[in-house]
């Protein structure tokens, strides 16, 4: 149980100057993330967002340096007032809930797209200083999509693998991680998302959950935005905008658009193999069946972005032989579909 009480003092006690109390001090409960962090807004004015972070689980020490690192850099993140790291306790600006999610439509998305990209040139143009942010290394790539045969194949879909299968992965992942290693490395969010963007005052982008951000591939977060988990757009405006921020970022003088589109699809399917993973882990683990409602969505997107490539046809096959009959036995399931696609 979260020591709410104990949070509630804590967080009194420290109020920046100007903040003005209402009566009695209260938190109120508002909805967490993924992750073990806790979220309550205060009835003070401004309203403050007290967070519970249990230091055995989240790193507070790097969401500290890593948000006054991106502060510095001119993006938008929640400053944070106070920390306490023995009790995962902090207190941060509070930046609303205007959730770039439930505002974007065919009418808004290349409005708000382009303050996002906007916002993703100033986060690649950080100082890659490694003592904030580590590598991305072939490592935690390669640990990432170990979760899908674990969560998603074996413990969600109930699949045993057998040795043929386990080769063809390790080869899939291999040819994943070779194409991430060939990118140019920029400072990375890892979920740079609709869900993690919030429309300020003045059309500014506020960016959160970047606790976990590294230096590593240029595509990365570009293709969590484009391909977000939780919304989909037309393939041939992904591929536009994607080509048209890779002009902006200086990446096509030295990478021709077909390299560059290899790049931003075999990222994809890094991250859309890892979130497979991730959201069936967040369901079993952790029992937030919420994202077993986005998994269509994500499996989707990891046929599509395997299907053009030749030598993927195997992984592409394996899952229409394997996986596919198996998901049409689970409730959740539907296959994901866009009107006039």
């Amino acid at each position: 149980m979260v020591p709410t009480v104990k949070l509630a003092q804590w967080a009194q006690d420290l109020l920046p100057a100007g903040v003005k109390t209402r009566a009695e001090f209260e938190l109120f409960s508002i909805s967490g993330d993924a992750g073990f962090r806790q979220y309550f807004r205060t009835n003070t004015e401004p309203t403050l967002i007290a967070v519970s972070a249990p230091p055995e689980h989240e790193d507070n020490p790097a969401f500290v340096s890593k948000s006054l690192a991106m502060s510095a850099r001119g993006i938008h993140v929640p400053e944070v007032f106070a920390v306490n790291y023995e009790h995962g306790f902090m207190l941060l600006e509070d930046l609303g809930d205007g959730l770039l999610l439930p505002q974007l439509s065919r009418q808004t998305v290349a409005h708000l797209y382009r303050l996002a990209e906007d916002t993703l040139l100033q986060l690649q143009q950080m100082p890659q200083d490694r003592a904030v942010f580590p590598d991305y290394s072939r490592q935690l790539l390669d640990m990432e999509m170990s979760l899908f045969p674990r969560w998603f194949v074996s413990d969600l879909l109930k699949l045993s693998l057998g040795e043929p299968e386990q080769a063809m992965l390790r080869s899939t992942f291999d040819l994943l991680l070779d194409s991430a290693a060939e990118q140019p490395e920029v400072v990375v969010h890892r979920d740079f998302h609709s869900r993690n963007l919030l429309l300020l005052d003045d059309d500014e982008l506020g960016v959160v959950d970047f606790q976990d951000a590294v230096v590593g591939p240029v595509t990365y977060d570009l293709v969590s935005l484009l391909r977000d988990c939780y919304i989909r757009w037309p393939v041939e405006m992904v591929r536009e905008r994607a080509l048209d921020f890779a002009a902006r970022a200086g990446v096509l003088d030295s990478v021709g658009s077909e390299k560059f589109v290899r790049w931003f699809d075999l990222m994809g399917l890094q991250r859309h193999i890892k979130v497979l993973g991730i959201f069936a882990r967040l369901w079993l683990r952790d029992g937030k069946p919420g994202y077993l409602n986005d998994l269509p969505l994500v499996i989707r997107y990891t046929l599509e972005q395997a299907q053009p490539y030749p030598e993927l046809a195997p992984f592409v096959e394996w899952f229409q032989r394997r996986i596919e009959p198996r998901l049409v036995e689970q409730a959740w399931y539907h296959p994901w579909q866009t009107a006039g696609e």
